[in-house]
């Protein structure tokens, strides 16, 4: 089991950097048991070329990072647990990334139909709400396991730390320690794109909750910041996407998601400590069931595609399960324009600082933000049997506000579809 620092790379097939011609066997034996490597050059990071946006319309499960390769990229679940298989196609070499135990056949078969060799499993962290298929993906093919070296996983076979700089076949990765939702999170950092892990989703998704054993929202927050200075051009990947949210430039998520909004540590801290809506025990015992590399699918208890990651995971027991009504965002504006909104409470969930945005907001809402949601309660007890309609951004939040509402007996709750985007979007209709 080896542990290697910043001055030397990981031997993703075919790279054996900072290690002389006579010492390369050594290398290999040492950290990577198993494998028949052959050193290549030094291939530097690659920037994005013009044109390149085109060619990932074109093709996106094969996109040219340099002149000297060609990277295979798919996403390989179709439901909300995100498994990457990423690879070089010159040489037919990939890695597997967040496997599923469930669906680790369908992963060996599709990598033996189509070709190609798996060398390393990979584990952005320890997962909490899905039992982790790279032990037994591992066994199966003779793929190194790797986690980052913080993981309490017992069977992981390479661990890295962070600033670890790696080469997928001819392509370069870099490994960032981001620590937060747990211990041992990391990104994986490819020239053109990142894949986070639970550190960070997608736009209203937010990121990985910070309430579970290792997790730490001073530490999420320091994670954060290093994220914050990556260029703007990198592709956002996540480990988990519940509500059918494309991958995105990391500059738009800086705008977009509100874990990326500015904040001192100390306010950070507190607004992830709102919420803290109580903590999932199902998700622990999953812990306990990775920690061990279980390959029994029934060691835990886990209900369907549950959202548990996310902030709508933290939600009081049976919120998750409850039916949230939409209402039409053109129903709203006709309210609105005929002046029919008498009884009824618009509560818009965002941030403060997002009412002021680029976005705005409806005139006379309450703002409360979703993480204050249950603890302020009180507030709202004589809007208990009138109309409330609970707005966000795109409508995640503003889900997670409503079912809450729903949960602590208020009647009439009705969920703003698409949410402040879709408002305006008909609104300009409207006015053209």
């Amino acid at each position: 089991m080896g542990v290697v620092g910043r001055d030397k790379f990981l031997i993703l097939p075919n790279d054996v950097k900072h290690a002389k011609d006579s010492d390369r066997s050594t290398v290999v034996k040492k950290f990577a048991p198993g494998l028949n490597a052959v050193a290549v050059p030094h291939v530097k990071s690659a920037t994005l070329k013009d044109g390149l946006e085109a060619r990932r319309k074109l093709h996106p499960d094969k996109i040219r990072t340099s002149k000297e390769s060609e990277m295979i990229f798919k996403q390989l679940n179709k439901a909300s647990c995100k498994t990457y298989l990423i690879g070089s196609e010159n040489t037919q070499e990939v890695i597997v990334v967040d496997p599923l135990l469930e669906h680790v056949n369908e992963y060996v078969s599709l990598i033996k139909n189509e070709g190609l060799k798996l060398t390393h499993v990979l584990d952005t962290h320890t997962h909490a709400d899905h039992i982790s298929g790279a032990g037994a993906l591992s066994d199966l093919t003779g793929a190194v396991y790797v986690m980052h070296q913080e993981s309490p996983v017992r069977c992981v076979a390479f661990r890295v730390s962070d600033g670890f700089d790696c080469h997928l076949s001819d392509m370069p990765v870099k490994v960032m320690h981001t620590p937060g939702h747990t211990k041992d999170s990391m990104c994986l950092i490819f020239p053109d794109r990142i894949l986070t892990g639970d550190t960070l989703f997608l736009d209203d998704g937010g990121a990985g909750r910070t309430d579970l054993p290792g997790g730490d929202p001073g530490e999420h927050w320091e994670s954060l910041q290093k994220i914050m200075k990556l260029p703007d051009h990198l592709i956002v990947y996540p480990a988990h996407e519940y509500r059918g949210r494309e991958p995105s430039r990391l500059g738009e998520q800086k705008k977009r998601n509100p874990n990326l909004q500015p904040r001192t540590k100390e306010a950070y801290i507190k607004w992830l400590t709102d919420m803290k809506l109580g903590a999932a025990d199902w998700m622990k015992d999953v812990l306990k069931a990775n920690y061990e590399c279980t390959q029994d699918p029934k060691a835990a208890r886990i209900p369907v595609d549950a959202p548990a990651c996310e902030i709508k995971g933290t939600m009081p027991p049976g919120a998750n399960e409850l039916q949230v009504p939409t209402i039409p965002v053109t129903e709203v504006r006709r309210r609105i324009k005929d002046n029919q909104l008498d009884g009824t409470m618009i509560l818009d969930v965002r941030e403060p600082a997002e009412l002021r945005g680029e976005m705005g907001a409806i005139q006379d809402v309450i703002n409360i933000p979703v993480g204050q949601v249950t603890q302020r309660l009180h507030e709202l007890e004589k809007y208990k049997e009138k109309e409330i309609i609970t707005v966000c951004r795109s409508g995640g939040r503003a889900q997670t506000a409503a079912a809450i509402l729903l949960k602590a007996g208020f009647k009439k709750v009705f969920n703003m579809s698409g949410g402040m985007i879709a408002f305006r979007r008909t609104e300009k209709q409207g006015d053209a």
